[in-house]
């Protein structure tokens, strides 16, 4: 019966991964906007989505940015998208909504689950017609991840959450179609996943902890499913295959290489590959959810799809071989090994992999400046919008929204500062900075590859 529940889950995952409607991969110059709740008000998963064109992609400079705002349902995504998203300049809108749409208590009640689709349902059909107004923009929408209401936790669980989102998806799928706009399946495949997962251990969940944030892991997985859907999964960084017995490069996949020496004991070659490896931060962590960047993998073949830096050396004589870039050793191989084919992404002392890590430290600090100025923009829409004081950033307003408490109180460390044009002007510029640095140091290096014999004692 396990095996069966296996199976089926399987089949489901595949289907809804085969039906998703692909999309476009961002081009040069692109600015696409993801307008959400705090799932992306969090910035990790848009962050993991420009981490990787940023890497695989170092001469097309694209924008990838936060448009989240915690809380937010699609009624509120709306009623700020003149003021928050246009002045972004986006090309691109990614609309995702439905965790909070779906309510949260009483959703186990028939009359409540109604009436929160049926003002999902309504707002949205307002916001759909006003994307359709802007012909400079490209609406894509994304469905939400799920909630875990089938993990074995002792926190509450809001029963009957889940197929009130699964509604909201239905809907949201239906729109894309009738207007003729890309999907982007997130709900779907997570949750087989999870499930699948669950069966082996019922306290597991894809998003960490809570039921609703993902930690790094899930959001790792949540953007790639976006890259995938953009038909990205399955680049390599590079696939290079020597023949060391007759001395030729028999594959170079987005990469340079000339041959220097090729014999059976040993090769050399210089290399330059057109992309970067995709590094994997082992310590970065989401507040309060200890879930890691690397905990993904335990269900998502991420590096099988979009980590591939292959290295396949045929032919040598059997044994052990180093494997030295630049002169720096980097690991050791049998020949078996390199006859079958390393991937060098695997290995974080590699200077391609050094190098992208420095790219992945700056957008790290992009990405927390970022989330500075999104904290403004909440406390606008969330309280200063009722008040009828949207961006007045008086000291009235700071004073009223300093003892206001809650989550408003929790953002006025930001907000004290932020409503300071100047202060926000030095951000947008400092983001600058770093994205210039970015696309600078970004740009994959000749390296020198040696494949030599480990000496016998």
């Amino acid at each position: 019966m396990k095996k069966l529940l296996t199976t089926c889950l399987l089949s489901v995952f595949f289907a809804f991964q085969s039906n998703a409607q692909e999309l476009k991969p961002f081009k040069d110059g692109d600015r696409a906007v993801f307008l959400g709740n705090s799932i992306t008000h969090a910035g990790f998963y848009e962050s993991y989505i420009w981490l990787y064109y940023m890497t695989h992609f170092p001469d097309r400079k694209v924008y990838v940015l936060n448009g989240g705002s915690g809380g937010d349902i699609v009624g509120q995504m709306n009623a700020r998208f003149e003021d928050d998203i246009l002045p972004m300049n986006p090309n691109i809108v990614i609309l995702t909504f439905g965790m909070n749409d779906s309510g949260y208590f009483g959703t186990d009640n028939p009359k409540t689950a109604k009436e929160s689709i049926k003002k999902s349902y309504h707002d949205f059909g307002i916001i759909q017609e006003k994307l359709k107004g802007y012909s400079n923009i490209t609406p894509i929408i994304m469905n939400s991840s799920p909630y875990d209401e089938t993990q074995v936790a002792k926190d509450n669980v809001f029963k009957g959450k889940t197929d009130i989102m699964k509604k909201i998806v239905a809907f949201q799928e239906k729109a894309a179609t009738k207007n003729h706009w890309a999907y982007v399946d997130l709900f779907h495949p997570m949750m087989e996943m999870n499930l699948k997962q669950q069966q082996k251990d019922s306290t597991y969940s894809i998003l960490g902890e809570g039921r609703v944030h993902p930690g790094p892991g899930g959001y790792l997985i949540m953007a790639s499913l976006f890259l995938k859907n953009q038909g990205l999964a399955g680049k390599p960084v590079a696939d290079v295959a020597v023949n060391a017995e007759n001395s030729e490069i028999e594959k170079s996949e987005n990469a340079n290489v000339y041959l220097l020496d090729a014999t059976p004991d040993k090769v050399s070659f210089e290399y330059n590959a057109k992309s970067l490896p995709f590094p994997i931060d082992s310590t970065e962590s989401t507040w309060g959810n200890p879930q890691k960047l690397k905990d993904a993998f335990m269900v998502y073949p991420f590096t099988k799809e979009f980590n591939q830096e292959l290295l396949q050396v045929k032919n040598l004589k059997q044994g052990n071989y180093k494997l030295v870039i630049d002169g720096n050793e980097i690991s050791e191989f049998s020949s078996d090994s390199l006859n079958a084919g390393i991937n060098m992404a695997l290995y974080a002392n590699t200077p391609q992999y050094k190098q992208a890590m420095n790219v992945m430290f700056l957008n790290e600090q992009r990405k927390e400046i970022e989330g500075k100025l999104r904290e403004y923009y909440w406390v606008q829409s969330n309280y200063f919008r009722d008040k009828g004081m949207l961006y007045e950033d008086s000291q009235r307003a700071y004073d009223m929204a300093s003892v206001a408490g809650g989550f408003v109180g929790s953002k006025m460390g930001v907000y004290r500062t932020a409503r300071y044009p100047e202060i926000r002007k030095m951000w947008e510029d400092n983001l600058k900075v770093l994205l210039d640095k970015i696309y600078e140091i970004n740009k994959p290096k000749p390296h020198k590859i040696e494949i030599i014999p480990v000496a016998t004692k």
